[in-house]
């Protein structure tokens, strides 16, 4: 009897709420949290001995393509086009321009050429150290500022499950050091829709232009 087989690859990298779904491998190098899309496959279903090593070849065949996957730092081709394929470094590389490197963390050494401080600005990059929870670090677009304790952020991939790789704009974040400095911050977390229990340690703003 002739059919098909549909068989389904899903690869997936880091998250930016900290939990890892695939570790860090220095021999692949920097980990941009991509989450790339499901692989669908249609092969033709034959029986005895031959089908069988037909499907076999075929799987093998997309373990390949998910170890080529999983070791791309790809991002969509415009912030329009990218539902759910955002990570947070590329999301923020090409709505500002910045032509900085690295991983989420990193930013904030890679931005010692532009201004920087503690103070933010519409337009501003906030960067927050790597943590337990934040391996590789996190950053965000400053939307607004609503006050000296509040500002609003576009940034991507910041929720596990349904929401990896999905962008979500003007998200409030919250200042929570001691010395209102954005030294230490509370993010909104869409899926419980109010701000996560955790603080994050912030290095702080990277002023583009």
């Amino acid at each position: 009897m002739q059919g098909v087989f549909r068989i389904l690859g899903e690869f997936e990298r880091e998250v930016d709420d900290g939990v890892p779904v695939m570790p860090y491998n220095p021999l692949i190098g920097h980990a941009f949290h991509v989450a790339t899309p499901v692989v669908s496959v249609m092969v033709p279903a034959v029986g005895g001995a031959e089908g069988g090593f037909a499907a076999m070849r075929w799987m093998m065949l997309l373990a390949l393509l998910g170890l080529a996957a999983c070791g791309s730092a790809r991002a969509p081709r415009s912030v329009a086009e990218g539902a759910g394929d955002w990570s947070c470094v590329p999301y923020v590389r090409a709505r500002t321009g910045l032509p900085i490197r690295g991983d989420a963390w990193e930013w904030w050494e890679g931005g010692a050429a532009y201004a920087r401080g503690r103070a933010p600005r519409a337009g501003s990059v906030l960067v927050l150290m790597r943590t337990s929870r934040l391996p590789q670090g996190h950053v965000s677009l400053v939307a607004r500022v609503v006050s000296a304790r509040e500002i609003r952020v576009d940034h991507a991939n910041w929720a596990s499950g349904r929401g990896k790789g999905r962008v979500a704009r003007d998200q409030p974040v919250l200042d929570v050091s001691p010395g209102n400095d954005w030294s230490l911050v509370r993010v909104w977390y869409p899926p419980v829709n109010g701000y996560g229990a955790t603080a994050y340690p912030a290095y702080g703003f990277v002023h583009p232009g």
